[in-house]
């Protein structure tokens, strides 16, 4: 099993963005992305506090994206 890596919030939106994951709305902090096949996930946006390894697997589920594959758009 291929470990997650560690990252903000920021970082996230950047990897779900090249697979296709478009920010709809921003409310506070909470960036809501949707893809166009109608996943859809909430992503929390604070500075310098990185997602814990809970939420990213919750985060990777509801969007249907692998590990492997997440690891791939990380880079």
């Amino acid at each position: 099993m291929t470990k997650l890596p560690s990252l903000t919030g920021r970082e996230l939106l950047e990897a779900l963005s090249r697979a296709d994951f478009e920010v709809v709305r921003v409310r506070g902090s909470h960036h809501f992305v949707r893809h166009p096949d109608g996943r859809s996930t909430v992503v929390p946006v604070h500075a310098g506090e990185s997602i814990g390894p809970g939420l990213l697997a919750k985060i990777l589920r509801d969007c249907d994206i692998g590990r492997d594959r997440f690891v791939a758009l990380c880079r």
